[in-house]
């Protein structure tokens, strides 16, 4: 209530994560996305009356990765819907190279090359990579971020020239090594992870689907060849001898 009736003439309402509302608050809203005002009940029993609030306009935005958790009623009522893809590479390269000079880091062209390369589509994760590569440059370099500093930077922390962390290599290999290359369900693998089935769903599994390393099908997971060639590990024949089964 307090944040809705604050709002001044088009001002930008923005809720992150917009599944998580209660169903109160997705209620509450309703009037205020259609009509806007807002219904404020005080009292109650026989006293109880309900005021009407007017709102100015404004714009209401709400962000979530996980629309199909939001009730038909809320996102409904939401007059434009849009879907946000990873970023491209010359994308990251100029989020890298704006953060880096708010950082304050000295950075070559070639040096943000390298970092966006490696962060996964995400401007999120370029900023945490940026700032790996500025401590390891101020420690074992002299502070200016080159190809060659950001490639040893993140090869010490474990990210290869794909991007790949060694949670998202353990899965991979996982099911190549000890699921034949699948297919494999995800809750085997968290067990044999020792990992939150979750974590690997959200976390883990949308880069490896988008660069094509892992496929998911209706009996589990499989693994791709061209992650095996990543990794350099060969294709189990059963998996294979079962891919030329169901084609012909």
């Amino acid at each position: 209530m307090g944040i809705l009736t604050n709002l001044q003439g088009h001002d930008v309402l923005f809720i992150d994560e917009i599944h998580r509302l209660s169903r109160a608050v997705e209620e509450f809203l309703y009037p205020a996305m259609e009509d806007f005002c807002v219904n404020f009940v005080i009292e109650k029993g026989a006293h109880a009356r309900t005021l009407r609030y007017q709102l100015r306009p404004f714009t209401l935005v709400g962000a979530t990765t996980r629309a199909g958790l939001l009730s038909s009623p809320l996102r409904e009522r939401f007059g434009i819907f849009h879907h946000l893809d990873f970023f491209g590479l010359d994308e990251l390269v100029l989020v890298v190279k704006r953060s880096a000079s708010i950082l304050g880091i000295p950075i070559t062209d070639e040096g943000a090359m390298s970092i966006a390369d490696r962060a996964r589509g995400t401007p999120r994760i370029a900023n945490r990579l940026l700032r790996r590569v500025r401590d390891y440059a101020q420690v074992r370099g002299d502070g200016r971020v080159t190809p060659e500093i950001a490639r040893e930077a993140l090869a010490f922390e474990g990210v290869d020239p794909r991007g790949l962390d060694a949670l998202d290599r353990g899965l991979l290999r996982t099911i190549v090594t000890v699921y034949a290359g699948g297919p494999v369900g995800i809750e085997a693998l968290a067990a044999t992870l020792n990992e939150e089935a979750q974590t690997l769903e959200e976390v883990v599994e949308p880069y490896l689907l988008k660069i094509g390393f892992l496929t998911r099908t209706p009996a589990g997971r499989r693994i791709t060849p061209a992650a095996c060639d990543h990794l350099g590990l060969a294709l189990p024949e059963r998996s294979n001898n079962r891919s030329q089964n169901q084609l012909f």
